[in-house]
């Protein structure tokens, strides 16, 4: 196979952006939310939007370096406030129809100094604000996706030796062959990659286990699942019909646990990169849904800070399930992000859960959808549990039990 030159797979990550992640519609809106490192990228997205028909492209940009310069020089009493313009833009793009593309790429370590008190003040009101377009969201209102970009931060992060541009060369070859933008036809690659997460998610859908039992170092944990859950993977559609990818790489297939039938502890077999904070060894243990009791060797304050975010955010909103042999995993890389390494390993997320994880949730009210088993909280944080030493059994609704991952990988 010819390889191709930076310019090429940098297209190629632009194309599938806009025609396999966000799937973009002709005269749709379309916010990008985007690093100011990625403006070349960005550009090429844009233009390729309005190939497609985009009626408006517009960006709100981030940047590492003004969010720790609040952090660390901003009046302390100032942090309860918000620049809702923000919120307001995508929020209406939500409600009215458009869609929006996140680009990720941040330092891991960027707060791990800093209070906090602040840290969890600032994600709990970015997503108070943002609550319409997450409500969108979790109910497959919109069509959306998340890709990744290089920063220097990150990528000395992730591979430590070399100068910084061998640093950040090594970066984006290790995104563009993990996200499929390395080959010649990336968006038939990814139609393929799709086909067979399909696949898998209608043999667990049709399974209808009524739990799952974990094995592992660390862990030893039962999981409900709720009556007529639904697993996804790969493609989704919205309400509308519109087939999009939310998340460039994916190798997961996923569904929500039942709020109150989760017990037994569980550990994070990945470091969890949260709000600028590292968090790493985490155990939980669960009672009845609910975490009774929490520990972490680093960023332990910041994982309770969370899990105090409100009552939701102390149970489980979503089960995935990726095999050890998931090329993010054999590429032994450690990538601090939490994009790429929950599809490294089976992972679980604390907080909301996505309607669409139950037959007919997004019509639910949200006591219908609770009494279903379902969580409602401001957050959902994913955060690795899977190894090659994890064992995983399905419990059928006859009670019977069979083998559902063996040492990390399926076990048919």
């Amino acid at each position: 196979m010819t390889s191709l030159s930076f310019d090429q797979k940098l297209n190629n990550l632009a194309e599938l952006a806009v025609k396999v992640g966000v799937n973009l519609q002709p005269g749709q809106r379309f916010i990008i939310r985007a690093p100011l490192d990625s403006a070349p990228l960005v550009r090429l997205i844009a233009a390729k939007a309005y190939q497609s028909g985009a009626r408006l492209v517009d960006v709100n940009w981030t940047d590492d370096g003004l969010t720790l310069a609040r952090f660390e020089h901003a009046p302390r009493d100032s942090f309860e406030e918000y620049p809702t313009w923000v919120a307001a833009g995508l929020n209406e793009v939500a409600q009215t129809g458009g869609a929006v593309l996140s680009i990720v790429g941040n330092d891991p370590d960027l707060l791990k100094d800093q209070d906090p008190d602040l840290v969890a003040l600032v994600q709990k009101l970015h997503r108070t604000h943002l609550g319409p377009f997450y409500s969108q969201l979790m109910k497959d209102g919109l069509n959306w996706s998340i890709i990744s970009h290089p920063a220097p931060a990150w990528a000395a992060k992730v591979f430590p030796a070399g100068t910084p541009e061998q640093q950040l060369a090594n970066l984006w070859e290790a995104i563009f062959r993990i996200t499929r933008a390395d080959q010649p036809d990336p968006v038939a690659a990814w139609h393929a990659h799709t086909a067979n997460l399909a696949t898998r998610r209608d043999i667990l859908t049709a399974k209808q286990y009524t739990a799952l039992h974990y094995r592992a170092p660390g862990t030893d944990l039962t999981l409900g699942l709720p009556e007529n859950h639904v697993w996804h993977g790969g493609a989704k559609d919205t309400l509308t019909g519109v087939p999009f990818i939310p998340n460039m790489p994916t190798e997961e297939v996923f569904s929500m646990p039942h709020k109150d039938r989760v017990d037994g502890v569980v550990s994070s077999s990945l470091p969890l990169s949260y709000a600028g904070v590292l968090i790493d060894d985490i155990s939980l243990r669960f009672e009845n849904g609910r975490v009774a009791h929490v520990s972490a060797k680093r960023g332990e304050a910041t994982l309770k800070k969370l899990i105090d975010t409100d009552e939701g955010a102390a149970r489980l909103g979503e089960v995935a399930l990726v095999p050890h042999s998931s090329p993010i995993a054999q590429s032994g890389l450690l990538f601090y992000n939490t994009l790429f390494d929950e599809n490294a390993a089976n992972h679980l997320a604390l907080g909301r859960a996505y309607r669409f994880c139950v037959q007919a949730g997004p019509a639910m009210t949200d006591d219908e959808f609770a009494a279903a088993g379902g969580n409602n909280s401001l957050t959902h944080v994913d955060f690795m549990i899977g190894s090659a030493q994890m064992d995983i059994d399905g419990v059928l609704p006859d009670g019977s039990v069979e083998p559902l991952m063996r040492a990390g990988e399926w076990a048919d």
